[in-house]
């Protein structure tokens, strides 16, 4: 017997036609998130193995749990056939080192020319527990332990223990999204979920020095490095917002400066998205949760770009978004009280109704064309962990 790991689909075994893309994707993932490590990774229609030393088992699985496309992980025993003689014994073997006083049982044969039935299967190898290992009895409603069985074409595997995966497709199956990532909570859980979809995410991020110090910077860096142990590798796009920021708070009344603000950034991010061959814009808008993600805010500020916009958070509430920042390790990081270019200048009283009219005669108070230009001329990108302590560039 061999031990190893059992991959399960899930959502996966929907496509069909399209599976084998999937699962290639789901398999190259993998072998890059383990590069370090000697593994081998092959796959069928049914399941996903991952072969390795058993001294590298726990960094393996802790890896496997953080990418998606898995719904399920098992670490289970390769039999090199599927004879039930053979399944029996190696099954008794398995058991001695186990600790229970209930069992259940459960086969699924993806070799539907078996000898046996499924429950069949479950009856024969209940009577050889039974028979073999004292004190023991079936409990099919709470069992202590849950043997699983699964029976192929020309092998066998027994398991018992099964972790759930992130489920969701695999990372850049669906192309590439841009997330507008601030170092609020929103728009990291926002990231998340787009990857968990199959987009793989690059990062935008407007720094404004020294409106906004080098800390908002960094943590906007820690929290692209964290979201980036789900895909593999991450690139921020750091844009130098200062010229557009000061002249929108000098040319723009106070209660439309953040309305104008983000169709800046939208208006940069689409150029940039399309410079980096990205299909769509994400964010952390959650409707009605500040002025400028009322619905009518959200119209006027989406209005300057043409790419589709997703935001996956829209519909959670505060406590759903704080509840998955904190299960993806971006919380705590979110907290840390560094201003981001969205929360300097805020007005006592934004507009949470704006006219498109209004915007557009604004907007004609300053060369805003000529400032998005000269930003992303002098953009930073930065990948992985990389850190970029200068302004000097872009002040």
């Amino acid at each position: 017997m061999e031990k190893l790991f059992l991959i399960k689909y899930g959502e996966l075994n929907t496509k069909k036609a399209n599976i084998g893309l999937f699962l290639k994707t789901l398999q190259k993932n993998i072998l890059d998130a383990l590069k370090d490590i000697d593994v081998k990774v092959v796959f069928d229609k049914g399941r996903m193995y991952v072969k390795t030393a058993e001294d590298n088992f726990l960094i393996v699985k802790e890896k496997l749990q953080k990418i998606f496309g898995i719904y399920e992980i098992a670490i289970g025993y390769e039999l090199e056939t599927n004879d039930f003689t053979l399944l029996e014994e190696s099954l008794i073997e398995l058991l001695k080192d186990k600790e229970f006083k209930t069992f259940k049982i459960e086969t699924k044969r993806s070799d539907k020319s078996y000898f046996l039935t499924s429950p069949l299967i479950n009856q024969k190898l209940g009577g050889t527990v039974l028979k073999n290992i004292k004190d023991v009895r079936v409990d099919v409603i709470n069992p202590d332990l849950h043997i699983n069985v699964e029976i192929r074409k020309t092998n066998a595997y027994i398991y018992f223990e099964t972790i759930k995966g992130l489920g969701g497709y695999p990372t850049s199956t669906l192309g590439k999204g841009l997330l507008m990532l601030s170092g609020g909570i929103d728009s990291p859980v926002a990231g998340f979920l787009a990857m968990k979809r199959g987009v793989k995410i690059e990062c935008i991020y407007f720094d404004s020095p020294p409106h906004t110090s080098i800390e908002a910077k960094n943590k906007v860096l820690t929290l692209a490095n964290i979201i980036g142990e789900y895909q593999g590798n991450i690139k921020v796009h750091i844009i130098p917002f200062t010229k557009l920021q000061e002249a929108i708070y000098k040319e723009v009344p106070n209660e439309y400066m953040i309305t104008i603000m983000r169709r800046m950034m939208y208006r940069i991010s689409e150029k940039i998205a399309h410079k980096n061959h990205c299909k769509i814009i994400v964010n952390g808008e959650s409707i009605g949760q500040v002025a400028s993600q009322t619905l009518d805010s959200m119209s006027v500020i989406n209005e300057v770009v043409k790419m589709p916009v997703i935001r996956p958070v829209a519909c959670f509430d505060k406590l759903e978004i704080i509840a998955l920042a904190k299960k993806i390790k971006t919380y705590d990081t979110s907290i840390l009280p560094y201003q981001d270019c969205c929360t300097i200048f805020v007005p006592e009283h934004p507009v949470i109704y704006p006219s498109l009219d209004k915007c557009l005669e604004y907007e004609q108070n300053f060369d805003y064309e000529s400032l998005i230009n000269e930003a992303i001329k002098n953009e930073v990108i930065i990948k992985n962990n990389e850190k970029q302590n200068d302004y000097s560039n872009y002040l």
